[in-house]
């Protein structure tokens, strides 16, 4: 019994990061056929792909009593995502620095990460709270829509091909979803039942083992473009993962049911959640022509390995 949960919890990993690829596919496939460009695809369809286990996975976890493991899944997955992800992807090939990552994106990524720190000073996040992050969400993607079209004339013509038919998408779509809804169960109870057995919290859990796994896409991801030189996952590509997890993720699961926080998230984790994303505004500068060298790369590794410790120490 022991050993299954080990085995439940990798079956949980690999079921949803199929299924986070599986609705990327179907999405597209389906934006195709309605003829929507691949801007609007990237911003609504591929961002909640990407997303989609930490909704999933959050949302159960508040769903079933575990608070720490739903909150400490975002700030995890945010911290993972730029000292992780992007720190390794990096080291294998340094990344260029879209100005608009440093002028737009960056500043509504720290504004929306300050403002859940201080809706969870009162250790809770509330409904109401919930509904003004996905406000602020919708507002976001629909300006980035409205940013990207003003800026490339072309937009119009860039409609993606359809790899699939209407009917294959769907049931992409829909075994995609139940996909992520049953590896989101194995997920999170497996995880629960290996924090019980050692004595480790849910929070430590949460901020590890479930946060570096609903960040896999990403990080695969990331890894394949490097290898291949083909760098469309971008800083902002990351930085915009994160405004989703904390606007989309945390705004839906509070709306449905109100989260506590505990003081040791808040305290430390959420922190240094701040300081990472802080650094990163660092390394990106200049305005112009800057990059995202591998030193800069192994200096966000050894971030997040630095964190890791600090979090496991404190058990």
């Amino acid at each position: 019994m022991f050993s299954m949960d080990y085995l439940y919890l990798l079956l949980g990993l690999v079921i949803l990061l199929y299924s986070g690829d599986l609705l990327v596919k179907g999405g597209v496939a389906l934006a195709a056929h309605f003829k929507i460009s691949t801007l609007v695809v990237g911003v609504t369809v591929v961002s909640f792909g990407t997303s989609a286990p930490e909704l999933l996975v959050s949302l159960n976890a508040a769903l079933t009593g575990s608070p720490d493991i739903s909150i400490g899944n975002v700030v995890g997955s945010n911290i993972a995502n730029i000292a992780l992800v992007l720190g390794f992807t990096a080291i294998l090939l340094p990344l260029p620095v879209r100005s608009n990552s440093i002028k737009y994106d960056w500043p509504f990524m720290m504004g929306a990460s300050v403002l859940f720190y201080l809706f969870v000073l009162n250790q809770y996040l509330e409904s109401y709270e919930g509904i003004i992050f996905v406000i602020l969400l919708i507002v976001f993607m629909v300006w980035t829509v409205w940013k990207s079209r003003k800026q490339n004339k072309e937009f119009s013509e860039k409609i993606p091909t359809a790899k699939y038919s209407i009917i294959i998408a769907l049931g992409l779509i829909l075994a995609s979803s139940v996909g992520l809804y049953f590896g989101a169960n194995l997920l999170v109870d497996s995880a629960k039942n290996i924090a019980i057995r050692f004595g480790v919290s849910e929070r430590v859990i949460g901020l590890t083992i479930v946060a570096f796994g609903t960040s896999v896409p990403e990080l695969a991801t990331s890894g394949v473009a490097a290898f291949k030189k083909e760098m469309d996952i971008s800083i902002g590509n990351i930085i915009g993962s994160n405004i989703f997890n904390i606007l989309g993720v945390l705004g839906v699961t509070s709306i449905i049911k109100k989260i506590f926080v505990s003081k040791e998230i808040i305290s430390f984790d959420i922190l240094m959640m701040l300081g990472i994303s802080f650094l990163l505004f660092i390394l990106i500068l200049p305005l112009r022509k800057g990059k995202l060298h591998r030193w800069k790369g192994v200096l966000l590794l050894s971030f997040y390995l630095i964190y890791i410790y600090l979090v496991f120490k404190q058990i």
